[in-house]
């Protein structure tokens, strides 16, 4: 059966049209894949602006955080100095403060040699002015002396250099003061040496 020239056209123009899409079909698909690989490194670049912005924050935090820490130890460094001075300060104020109070028993040690010197009968008077004015310097020091004899022994207060009987007095009683005591239970300066009485037999 011969065809006639339209039907030869009709033909021509599907065979066209069928060779035609297997040539579109792979220049569209590498488009796609052109434009999702576009698609996917500007995702990237956008996440990787993103962990550099987060770089350079937790850097400038760091930073900030390292200053401040420097700061710290600064101050700190500082404040030590300053109470150290503060202490030596106070130190010497207080030594200077006792030895003030010390003064005036020198004093009357001094008087004491003068009056001596004409008269060696008044050396005994003035080493009792002497001793009285120590006492009470150690009272106003928070440091008094003690009347411990007769007393019941305290191993606080006391520190027992010898033991005798006695039967006048209760065992464990003060019988000697060899040594005053000074201060308070709180504040003592030295116990008392002292003899303590034993029970007889």
């Amino acid at each position: 059966m011969s065809s006639t020239p339209n039907s030869r056209r009709t033909e021509q123009r599907r065979e066209s049209a069928d060779q035609g899409r297997p040539i579109e079909q792979p220049e569209r698909a590498e488009q796609e894949r052109a434009e999702q690989e576009r698609a996917e490194q500007e995702r990237g670049a956008e996440a990787a602006g993103r962990d550099h912005g987060e770089v350079e924050r937790l850097r400038a935090r760091v930073e900030e955080l390292e200053d401040l820490w420097r700061r710290a130890l600064a101050d700190l460094d500082n404040l030590r100095k300053r109470m150290t001075r503060e202490l030596e300060t106070q130190r010497r104020a207080q030594r200077a403060e006792v030895t003030a109070a010390w003064l005036p028993v020198l004093d009357d040690l001094e008087r004491a040699l003068q009056h001596a010197e004409s008269d060696p009968a008044s050396v005994i008077e003035g080493v009792r002015s002497v001793r009285d004015r120590a006492v009470a310097t150690l009272r106003d020091l928070g440091y008094p002396r003690r009347e411990d004899l007769g007393v019941p022994f305290d191993p606080a207060r006391h520190s027992a250099v010898a033991v005798r009987t006695d039967p006048d007095v209760p065992p464990g009683t003060v019988v000697e003061v060899h040594q005053p005591g000074y201060g308070d239970d709180e504040n003592q300066l030295r116990p008392a040496l002292v003899s303590v009485s034993a029970k007889a037999g």
